[in-house]
């Protein structure tokens, strides 16, 4: 017979602090108290008959049992939740769940999804966004992408970064690149300064997109790649997210150094106009990525990224 183990709440809770090497960490992850947390971990200690857990100077060090035992635990918890994903999985084997950045799923794969649908009815999907993958996080590489798989259960992520995501299956979608985008009103020669060269942009109100990830494009560094003075680069409106800058560029109200691909759409339909056409290529770029073992959703995982890819390919050819 195997030996008994503690409850699962207590080991959850005990993992969680010592990859953390924080209590209040642990509890917001696990949404919890603080207190239940030192509860769990107390129980445990009980349990065992030794202390796992030492405080020193508010510095969280965990006793040698403890962390001779720690990785034992952690593959523990991703075979079950492995198991966990097999048992969904088999009762919806045709069903995959993508993870993008909410901008990319927005702009450029929602409006593209009824033909993957008409192609593979027998696919059923689920769209989650997470403004996580234009994030800093997304460079730590595989064992970050691993842990991020496992949680949510996901099966292919598009992300934006440097494509530095060692341990993961990634290919690269986009290059991308910046341009000035504003409404066609703004060039107009109605307008008391239509724009024409980058120096009139001394007369516009400046749009920035401050959206938190690594790598996004920004007036300062455009404005000295082209040579231009007298033109203050902090000035005007600033968003915490690039679609309501873009939402702000088509209303009107000021020009927005933006990503090309996703003001695109907006581009073909004539609601925005690239006053002048100097791109500033950006480091990073979109790519999609699954992770490396064997999933039951791969047929289905395989098919989307080929369809993936294919949209990328034409997307290219149509910019390029």
């Amino acid at each position: 017979m195997s030996q008994q183990l503690p409850p699962l709440n207590a080991l959850r809770a005990f993992e969680a602090v010592a990859r953390h090497l924080s209590f209040t960490k642990a509890a917001a992850e696990l949404n919890v108290t603080r207190a239940a947390i030192s509860h769990q971990i107390k129980f445990l200690e009980d349990y065992l008959g030794f202390a796992l857990l030492e405080r020193k100077n508010r510095t969280i060090i965990l006793s040698k049992g403890a962390e001779a035992a720690l990785p034992k635990l952690r593959q523990g918890f991703d075979c079950l939740a492995d198991a966990v994903h097999l048992m969904r999985s088999e009762a919806h084997s045709e069903r995959i769940t993508v993870c993008a950045a909410p901008s990319f799923a927005s702009k450029w794969l929602i409006p593209r999804l009824h033909r993957f649908s008409r192609q593979h009815p027998e696919i059923d999907m689920q769209i989650n966004s997470n403004v996580g993958l234009v994030d800093a996080d997304l460079q730590q590489g595989g064992g970050v992408m691993d842990t991020f798989f496992r949680q949510n259960q996901v099966d292919v992520v598009i992300g934006f970064g440097a494509g530095l995501y060692a341990g993961d299956s990634v290919e690269r979608l986009f290059a991308v690149s910046a341009v000035p985008v504003c409404s066609p009103v703004l060039v107009s020669t109605e307008h008391p300064h239509p724009l024409r060269v980058p120096e009139d942009l001394a007369f516009h109100t400046l749009l920035h997109d401050d959206t938190n990830y690594v790598g996004h494009p920004r007036w300062e560094k455009w404005l000295k790649l082209q040579g231009v003075v007298g033109v203050n680069a902090n000035r005007g409106l600033h968003f915490n997210h690039v679609s309501l800058a873009l939402d702000a560029a088509v209303d009107g109200q000021g020009v927005l150094l933006g990503i090309k691909l996703l003001a695109q759409s907006d581009i073909e339909t004539g609601r925005l106009c690239i006053p002048f056409d100097l791109p500033m290529p950006l480091e990073h770029a979109y790519y999609v990525f699954r992770p490396q073992q064997i999933q039951v959703n791969q047929r289905a995982s395989d098919v989307f990224v080929e369809w993936l890819l294919a949209e990328a390919q034409a997307q290219n050819d149509l910019i390029s």
